[in-house]
């Protein structure tokens, strides 16, 4: 696979990838602009080289073209983000935008409107990917976030360039999931956490030839409790995963890897930030009551447990940290990866709920990554071939 820094750009036009697809309050105004900045190296690197940039990303799941998804409503976001101006076209593909394409010139940055404003993109279409192909001399996928979608931008477009290249950005995301995957720093400690265990058992069971510890929080934890013949009361548990939960038990203890599941919760009996709260034994929560939190036993091992490791991945929280009264034990864990990180552990942070936890907690910049793909990241961890990367190799 080659990348920007392997391709001369002077006088060519890029056409990007990118990840732009950024949350809008009611106003359209854009809540958090983390995705629009972290494409800026590759940009600024290919205007340094005396190259053009056109950039095309999704916003949303539009069916069809839909005014509240316009890529207009980030124009001015982005611009402040790149610290440039930038042209934008009312749409993605067809003479009027070819025509916008050709007049620009070295230095200047283009946006193409929302590419999912055609189904074809969706779809992967062959006719889709060969329009968009003539807006640029040489593919640039910087969009992480999307590889492990078989897209018309995302994959089948790269057929149509003999000059196609992964960006800064996804160079970055690739390295972290190898640091991971393949570390020489050990131990390795993997955090997975969130409400279901069914989106993650194919990704533990991947993960228990790799890592030393696994520790498992939020509501996924219960039903690995329950299948133990541990007492959840009300808590989230999928009865159906209590069977494949055993066999990754018994898995890891086959492989010597420790698994440690809270030994307390901080449970309630009603899912609001003002119930009545108790702390008890994971294992012994009462009918009516549901655990939301990990208790401060369980904070004590986990973070014990971070603190000691040299490679670290977090997947998840481990309760309802968005409510004041269960955020302890995400902030612990939070806490605790970032003060590994300063002492010289490598730290891979994912997933939406996990980078909220960081920015709540003031830590986003104390951990070594932050993957700026969460369903990319899960599926490269699983051991996947992710499209978009396999298309930058043909």
């Amino acid at each position: 696979m080659k990348f920007v820094t392997d391709i001369g750009f002077k006088n060519k036009k890029a056409l990007i990838r990118v990840d732009f697809n950024v949350p809008l309050d009611n106003n359209n105004n854009v809540l958090d602009a983390s995705r629009i900045l972290a494409a800026k190296p590759t940009i600024d690197y290919i205007i340094d080289k005396g190259g053009a940039c056109v950039l095309m990303s999704h916003l949303g799941r539009p069916n069809g073209h839909n005014p509240k998804l316009s890529l207009k409503h980030i124009l001015e976001q982005t611009q402040q983000c790149l610290s440039k101006e930038v042209i934008f076209i009312s749409d993605c593909i067809g003479p009027d935008v070819e025509k916008a394409v050709k007049a620009i010139k070295p230095g200047d940055v283009l946006m193409l409107e929302n590419l999912r404003f055609y189904q074809e993109e969706v779809k992967g279409s062959e006719s889709f990917s060969k329009k968009l192909s003539r807006l640029g001399d040489v593919y640039v996928n910087d969009a992480f976030g999307t590889t492990h979608r078989a897209h018309a931008s995302t994959a089948t477009i790269a057929k149509y360039f003999s000059e196609k290249c992964a960006g800064l950005l996804l160079k970055k995301e690739i390295q972290s999931i190898k640091n991971i995957l393949v570390s020489k720093k050990q131990p390795v400690t993997a955090i997975i956490g969130g409400a279901k265990v069914s989106s993650k058992i194919p990704i533990i069971k991947n993960l228990l030839s790799i890592v030393d510890n696994l520790l498992i929080g939020g509501g996924m934890a219960y039903t690995f409790i329950k299948a133990q013949g541990g007492e959840v009361g009300a808590s989230i548990f999928e009865s159906e995963k209590t069977t494949e939960c055993l066999e990754l038990i018994k898995t890891a203890e086959k492989k010597g890897v420790s698994i440690l599941l809270p030994k307390d919760v901080i449970a309630a009996a009603e899912f609001k930030n003002s119930s009545t709260t108790k702390t008890i034994r994971a294992s012994k929560i009462s009918q009516g009551w549901m655990g939301l939190d990990i208790g401060p036993e369980t904070e004590i091992e986990f973070c014990k447990t971070i603190k000691e490791s040299k490679t670290i991945l977090w997947n998840g929280p481990m309760g309802v940290f968005e409510m004041k009264r269960f955020s302890n034990g995400t902030k612990a864990v939070a806490a605790s990866v970032a003060e590994a990180t300063t002492n010289g552990a490598y730290s891979l942070v994912g997933g939406g709920d996990s980078v909220a936890a960081l920015k709540k907690f003031n830590l986003y910049n104390k951990v070594s990554r932050v993957s700026t793909g969460g369903g990319a990241m899960l599926e490269s961890l699983e051991g996947k071939e992710l499209p978009g990367i396999k298309a930058l190799m043909r």
